[in-house]
C-alpha cells in the first residue's frame, strides 16, 4: 500500500527545517497502524472461522451414524398418512443449531501461533480431543487470546448460521476453505493455508 503523507517531510526547499523529523515519523506510523490492525482482525476472524468449522466437524463425527431424527410435518394427511421422514441426526438442522449455541466455548482450548516469516497469526488447539500430547512450541496461551477468539467465533456463528448449516448438513469436502475463504471472505488471504495447519 503506497504511503501518502499529508505534509512534505523531505525534499521541499521552502519547507525544509520547519517540520520536525519526529512529526514525519509519527505521521508515517499513524498511516501504517490501520492496516496492521485490520490484518490482526482478519487473522483473528479467519482463525475463528476455521476453528469453528473444525470443532463442528469433530462434534458431528462423534455422533453415532445410525442415530436418526424425524423431520417434516406431524399433521395427518387426508389419506391418514404423515409426511415425516427420518434423517441422520448428526447433520440435522436441529443438531447443528444446538452445536452452534455452545461450540464457541471450545475456543478456550486454542492458542495463538505467529508465523515467523509473514507475522500472520493462526490459532491451534492446545488441548487435544483425545488426550494425546500436543507440540505447543511457539504457541501463546492466555485468556485474552481465548476470549478474543471466542468473541469472534460467536459473531461468525451468529452472522453465518444459515451458511454453516447449509454446508455442514451435507458431507462436503473443504468446508473450511469453501465457507471461510470463498463464501464469506473471512480468510481471503488464506486459500494457501494447508488444511491441517489450523
Amino acid at each position: 500500500m503506497p504511503l501518502s503523507l499529508p505534509v512534505p517531510c523531505s525534499g521541499s526547499r521552502r519547507m525544509r527545517g520547519r517540520i520536525p523529523p519526529a512529526f514525519c515519523l509519527a505521521v508515517a506510523l499513524a498511516a501504517l497502524l490501520p492496516s496492521a490492525g485490520a490484518r490482526r482482525s482478519q487473522d483473528l476472524h479467519c482463525g475463528a472461522c476455521r476453528a469453528l468449522v473444525d470443532e463442528l466437524e469433530w462434534e458431528i463425527a462423534q455422533v453415532d451414524p445410525r442415530k436418526t431424527i424425524q423431520m417434516g410435518s406431524f399433521r395427518i394427511n387426508p389419506d391418514g398418512s404423515q409426511s415425516v421422514v427420518e434423517v441422520p441426526y448428526a447433520r440435522s438442522e436441529a443438531h447443528l443449531t444446538e452445536l452452534l449455541e455452545r461450540v464457541c466455548e471450545k475456543m478456550k482450548e486454542y492458542g495463538e501461533k505467529v508465523d515467523p516469516t509473514t507475522h500472520r497469526k493462526s490459532y491451534v488447539r492446545v488441548i487435544s480431543h483425545d488426550g494425546t500430547k500436543m507440540d505447543l512450541s511457539g504457541v501463546k496461551i492466555d485468556g485474552d487470546v481465548a476470549s478474543s477468539l471466542k468473541f469472534a467465533c460467536e459473531s461468525i456463528a451468529e452472522e453465518y448460521e444459515d451458511e454453516l448449516i447449509e454446508f455442514l448438513s451435507h458431507e462436503a469436502d473443504n468446508v473450511k476453505d469453501r465457507l471461510c475463504s470463498k463464501r464469506t471472505d473471512l480468510c481471503d488471504h488464506a486459500l494457501h493455508i494447508p488444511h491441517d495447519e489450523l
